[in-house]
């Protein structure tokens, strides 16, 4: 892919601080305006760091314009209630039984793929059940399949626990794999990047703070992982997952039916505070 580095000469003050913040090194002030030469640009990790220092809006890159992106002085938010977004998160357990609205699905989705990644790669594919009609058939497929295995004595053993899910589920209705969430996201990745399973956990927290802004309950879904991952690898072609993709973390999300009133308070017993003589 070409870089298309471009300077507007208009507005570029030639302050160099591009090149100074790039992380490959890349940008050079040779010619008096930043460049990068033709032979350097396969080092570029296209993290659009000269477009998003640029004082004046000068740089563009990748086809990304400044006029593109949005303004960062005095936009973040306020750190209180960040504080409060972060510590106020629940895993919901009760949905309500209703579609997102596809606006809103792409907006949070567009948000978990600005998650950063290892090395830059941005690889993390996200396979989302949009909505409740198709989950539905997938969470009846998902626990048909499982009860064939527990009937055939093939759940592994440390895996046996699924049968009791099936079980609640067909003589209950009680559904512990997806809580019966109307949505479910999975995040997958190439086993041959760097850090696989981390990105992928960054992008889904990255969705789930997000989503809770926003009404939006969600929950951290190992045992679908289990499912999918483990014991039901044919799923996996269901969901378009590659061959050649390990499933990082998997989410059920929707409307949230339950409203969390405070947030609760975790002992920090885990906090080491490092003296290193050198």
């Amino acid at each position: 892919m070409m870089l298309k580095f471009k300077i507007d000469k208009e507005k570029c003050i030639q302050c160099g601080i591009c090149a100074k913040d790039c992380v490959a090194n890349i940008i050079d002030l040779d010619s008096g305006w930043p460049r990068i030469q033709k032979e350097k640009e396969a080092a570029c990790l296209r993290c659009q760091h000269c477009l998003a220092i640029c004082p004046t809006g000068a740089v563009s890159i990748l086809g990304k314009r400044p006029s593109q992106s949005a303004p960062l002085l005095g936009a973040f938010p306020d750190p209180a209630q960040l504080e409060t977004l972060i510590k106020g998160r629940r895993s919901v357990r009760q949905y309500e039984d209703e579609n997102l609205k596809p606006e809103l699905l792409q907006r949070l989705l567009n948000v978990a793929c600005q998650a950063p990644t290892g090395g830059n790669v941005r690889q993390v594919q996200l396979s989302v059940i949009e909505d409740k009609q198709t989950m539905d058939k997938f969470r009846q497929y998902t626990y048909a399949a499982l009860e064939k295995l527990a009937d055939e004595g093939k759940l592994p053993e440390n895996r046996k626990g699924f049968s009791n899910f099936v079980l609640l589920w067909h003589k209950k209705n009680i559904d512990v794999l997806f809580r019966g969430a109307p949505h479910l996201l999975i995040a997958s990745a190439p086993r041959n990047i760097s850090s696989p399973v981390p990105d992928c956990v960054i992008a889904l927290s990255y969705f789930e703070l997000f989503a809770q802004s926003l009404g939006v309950g969600t929950v951290w879904d190992g045992l679908a992982r289990y499912a999918i991952d483990e014991l039901l690898p044919g799923v996996r072609k269901k969901l378009d997952i590659p061959e050649n993709h390990m499933i990082g973390a998997t989410m059920a999300f929707g409307q949230s039916a339950v409203q969390y009133q405070r947030t609760v308070e975790n002992d920090n017993t885990n906090i080491v505070r490092c003296r290193v003589s050198l």
